[in-house]
């Protein structure tokens, strides 16, 4: 059996990240598997520890970034994320690709110590799409949307840093987009699907 890849894929809120990699999953639930993050923020109602995040307190989690046990790590809202290395490289070598969905930050820190990786940024047509989609989901308050734009200005120019970017014009394009390169890099999908 064939060593697994690491999939990294970012993009800004509302791009369409997450649409795209559940129908890869969807079609090749064999070989791929979800990196699960640790975090020091309580499980909320129905989360399950080991398979939404590993729920630990702060004290291990900073024991963890001393021993560089983690991938990449950051922290939002007072709470600690961060990606076990361990966790990845346990599922690489036993032979499925592992997909990161991740912000940027965590991205380059990801790409600086698995530089084999293979990234990928999915860009929204233009700015102006971006906004439109993200106030059309009238979820989130003005507040919310407009936090999540300042984050996509500062992440798009980010995209050149990645190994591939796709311009997220539909759903149907940028899966096959997503799947080409999927084809593309894993040894796992050709062995396990004969495609």
């Amino acid at each position: 059996m064939s060593k697994g890849v690491l999939f990294l894929l970012s993009g800004p809120s509302g791009v369409g990240k997450g649409t795209v990699k559940a129908h890869l999953f969807e079609e090749f639930e064999k070989c791929l598997v979800y990196s699960v993050s640790a975090t020091t923020r309580s499980p909320r109602q129905g989360e399950t520890d080991g398979v939404d995040y590993y729920f630990i307190d702060r004290e291990t989690f900073l024991k963890w970034i001393d021993e560089d046990a983690f991938l990449e790590h950051a922290e939002f809202s007072g709470n600690m994320y961060g990606t076990p290395r361990s966790a990845v490289m346990r599922q690489l070598e036993a032979g499925h690709d592992v997909f990161l969905e991740i912000e940027v930050q965590g991205a380059l820190q990801v790409m600086e110590k698995m530089p084999e990786c293979v990234s990928i940024f999915i860009l929204p047509p233009s700015f102006e799409v971006l906004e439109q989609r993200l106030r059309g989901r009238g979820t989130e308050s003005d507040e919310v949307v407009n936090r999540r734009l300042d984050q996509a200005r500062r992440e798009l120019p980010m995209a050149d840093r990645y190994m591939y970017q796709l311009v997220n014009d539909t759903v149907d394009d940028t899966y096959a987009k997503l799947r080409e390169l999927y084809l593309k890099h894993s040894s796992v999908v050709h062995e396990m699907y004969n495609v």
